[in-house]
């Protein structure tokens, strides 16, 4: 694949003409060439001929960064060093958002791009009038051959170069080796559908090392069975299964976008009843597609941006609410991809809330049963796509992954099932489930439907196995994985709120979003400014920018796990309260009600809050601060005890504190 609109080596690229170089550019140029971008060219070509005359290397025009969907301006390797270029020319000042830009840039290249891993990178934003700024060299905390952003005029781009080719020693970079490396990009949720939503497919933006399950084989499964579906008129329930961040929502997107066009028969659509992950998908997708309508000189209004998208994602309580209003009449869709599948509600809840809600006393279904209710009323064929996280039920009612299969054994034996057969841990209620699938003679097993590894943290796929320890009390082994994981993921705890406030923002580089999240139960930070009950918008706190106080990186509101379930940021600070307390003998489970701290009885509301604490302890992608407040002896409900049992568990464990 060629990336750049224009490559060559330096001497060639010197030894062409201007005219030359911009023709190539505007041929390979895919969009309309406005006078703007010709003129940039033109000067970024005269700037670098001036510059690059001592220096033997290549150079790359328009880089494409593919996970961001953007280009790099210039790219330059000499010698050992790899350089990111963004001009902006005639500009006077250094804006923020542009060094966020060229050091994104730059950290996208040292994460995914297999040849720039080990190589120094130096990110250099070029205002070319700027007067006031000498340029700083230096390495960024993380000591990972990454330099801090570099500031310069167009005067100042050649001491630069030669600053930083004397500032670190490294191995020379072969041109042709590098050209070579692969792309592995592991895309946010939201970076994800975007990508997908603009024709692109799952294996151009998601990891394919051997090191994780290929998504594409995954996909292509789902794909055979709808296929196989609709050939034999058959009706099909495919489960896919994976550990927090295996990519499972990123399937069922996939498969969805593959089938968008409502005219289609194979028209599919993707529907979650989290309300905050599908409020913000549908949001960032809206944004993007305003923001590229006028890129290409087309307008499109907000509110039309959100109705297109609205075909391919959906809430699942509304579809639901549609097919309650003819209980005969089959759903546009032969294909429904439900996220989080194991959150829909058990017979009790459903019930309740159709009783209350909807004024109908005498149903009687759990909701996954209803659901599939609903597409077997099609005469010919269906499939349903269950997204399946283990230990992932959070909240009253969810009745997990055996519900669904219940529902089949019990009245739809006709159904066809697709399942892994490596539901072997005890999150996805095994035993249980193993019992059941027995009894029925049309379950398929397929291997490729079960996820193990996260793609979340490119930087360490273990994470889960890690908190799995910490949850299950097992020191031992999450001191192994934790050894297994700290080299690339950084970890930490502390007592001190404000001390894990500073270790997110000393971390984070470029647009990386931190933010501080926290079990739903946690009614006891009120003295450190966390206020769980308190409403927060999570469209601003997972979207907006860094000048927003609704956003994260204000660090003022937080988000609880019902915030982030199916969702992720780069960097979290996890702050633990006394609802979920470490013991000897195991954990003990708290609500806090009125005045005191109340002991949760029921095992299934104290399974929701050991699961929210899952839920919490992955979301981050790069690393995380865990803190666990000192308490109060003057507060009754706050003393010491109540949390030191927990800091000490963590720091037994192997934590670094800071």
């Amino acid at each position: 694949m060629k990336r750049a609109f224009y490559s060559a080596t330096i001497v060639d690229f010197l030894n062409s003409s201007e005219v030359e170089i911009v023709g190539k550019l505007a041929t390979a140029n895919e969009f309309s060439l406005e006078q703007t971008q010709r003129d940039a060219w033109n000067e970024e070509i005269k700037i670098l001929k001036e510059v690059l005359k001592e220096f033997q290397g290549a150079i790359y025009f328009e880089f494409s960064i593919p996970r961001m969907g953007k280009r790099i301006d210039v790219l330059l390797i000499i010698k050992h060093v790899i350089f990111v270029l963004e001009f902006k020319i005639g500009g006077e000042l250094f804006e923020t958002h542009a060094l966020e830009q060229v050091w994104d840039y730059a950290l996208d290249l040292k994460n995914f791009h297999e040849t720039s891993h080990d190589s120094i990178i130096a990110p250099i934003l070029i205002v070319t009038k700027n007067k006031d700024h000498e340029p700083v060299i230096s390495f960024t905390a993380q000591d990972d051959k990454l330099l801090n952003p570099i500031k310069c005029n167009q005067n100042q781009v050649y001491s630069t170069i030669k600053g930083v080719l004397s500032f670190a020693d490294g191995a020379i970079i072969d041109k042709t080796e590098w050209e070579n490396g692969r792309y592995y990009p592991t895309p946010t949720i939201v970076e994800a559908a975007k990508a997908l939503y603009k024709g692109h497919n799952v294996s151009d933006i998601s990891r394919s090392d051997a090191a994780a399950v290929n998504l594409t084989a995954t996909t292509k499964t789902i794909s055979d069975v709808i296929s196989l579906s609709k050939k034999n008129s058959k009706k099909s329930i495919c489960f896919v299964t994976g550990v927090p961040g295996a990519g499972k929502t990123l399937v069922g997107l996939d498969v969805a976008n593959k089938h968008s066009d409502t005219k289609n028969e194979l028209y599919s659509v993707f529907l979650s009843g989290n309300g905050p992950l599908v409020k913000i998908l549908c949001e960032a997708l809206a944004r993007d597609k305003v923001d590229v309508s006028k890129e290409v000189g087309k307008k499109i209004t907000k509110k039309d941006a959100l109705r297109a998208v609205s075909e391919f994602i959906q809430n699942v309580h509304h579809f639901r609410d549609d097919c309650l209003k003819d209980m005969d009449r089959p759903p546009a869709e032969h294909v429904v991809l439900f996220d989080e599948a194991q959150r829909a509600w058990n017979v009790e809840q459903t019930s309740k809330f159709m009783r209350t809600k909807k004024g109908k006393s005498d149903f009687n279904q759990s909701e996954s049963r209803f659901l599939i209710s609903c597409l077997d009323r099609h005469n010919d064929w269906a499939v349903i796509v269950c997204l399946v996280g283990g230990g992932q039920e959070i909240n009253t009612g969810e009745a997990g992954i055996s519900e669904w299969i219940e529902s089949i054994n019990s009245s739809f034996k006709h159904w066809d099932i697709y399942i892994s057969p490596q539901l072997t841990d005890e999150e996805y209620g095994s035993g249980k489930i193993q019992e059941i699938l027995d009894s029925n003679r049309n379950v398929n097993y397929k291997e490729e439907l079960h996820l193990a590894v996260s793609m979340r943290s490119f930087r360490a796929e273990h994470v889960s196995s890690l908190v799995k320890n910490i949850l299950d009390i097992n020191p031992l082994e999450a001191r192994k994985s934790l050894d297994t994981v700290r080299s690339k993921y950084p970890i930490v705890i502390t007592r001190d709120l404000t001390k894990a406030k500073k270790w997110l923002k000393d971390h984070a580089r470029g647009s990386e979003r931190y933010g501080i999240v926290v079990s739903s139960q946690a009614e006891r930070l009120k003295p450190h400014a966390i206020f769980v009950k308190s409403s927060m918008d999570p469209v601003h706190w997972f979207l907006d920018n860094k000048d927003d106080t609704r956003s994260s990186f204000y660090l003022e509101e937080v988000a609880t796990e019902f915030d982030v379930q199916g969702l992720e940021l780069d960097w979290t600070c996890v702050t633990w309260d006394a609802d979920f307390r470490y013991s000897p003998d195991g954990w003990v489970h708290k609500s806090f009600k009125g005045k005191r701290w109340e002991n949760i009885k029921s095992d299934e509301r104290k399974n929701y809050l050991k699961n929210a604490y899952r839920v919490l302890l992955t979301r981050a992608r790069q690393g995380m601060v865990i803190v666990v407040p000192n308490g109060d002896s003057e507060d009754h409900t706050r003393i010491p005890e109540f949390y030191d049992s927990t800091f000490e568990y963590l720091k037994e464990i192997g934590f670094n504190v800071i």
